[in-house]
């Protein structure tokens, strides 16, 4: 597994542009946890799809492909966060779960060595 740097550079501004977006967008009292949380879970799901190069393909291509569905979900999900009055727990249960199955599905494909 590879990093192509320059490609992590564009990702991670691109994260801290939605992340903000997210942020200002917010009128409600967890504009911090919105605008740290997007940010968290959009660079764990934008990394893996477009800025690492993986050994095997076929691996590469399922990672890929997890990633960007769990980007979208992370997109709707804290889109949905920024119109709505939430409390603290409730983001962190919701997002905290979508970001733990994320991570349990990449972690079976990495190891499955396909």
């Amino acid at each position: 597994m590879q990093i192509n740097f320059v490609r992590l550079f564009i990702v991670l501004l691109l994260a801290l542009l939605f992340a903000y977006s997210f942020f200002i967008f917010h009128l409600g009292l967890n504009k911090q946890l919105l605008g740290i949380g997007g940010f968290v879970f959009l660079v764990a799901t934008l990394v893996p799809a477009f800025s690492l190069k993986y050994n095997l393909p076929r691996t590469g291509a399922n990672i890929r492909t997890v990633s960007g569905i769990f980007f979208a979900i992370a997109l709707m999900s804290n889109f949905l966060f920024t119109f709505i009055t939430f409390s603290a727990p409730v983001y962190i249960l919701i997002n905290g779960i979508f970001l733990l199955v994320y991570l349990l599905i990449v972690s079976f494909i990495a190891s499955s060595k396909q």
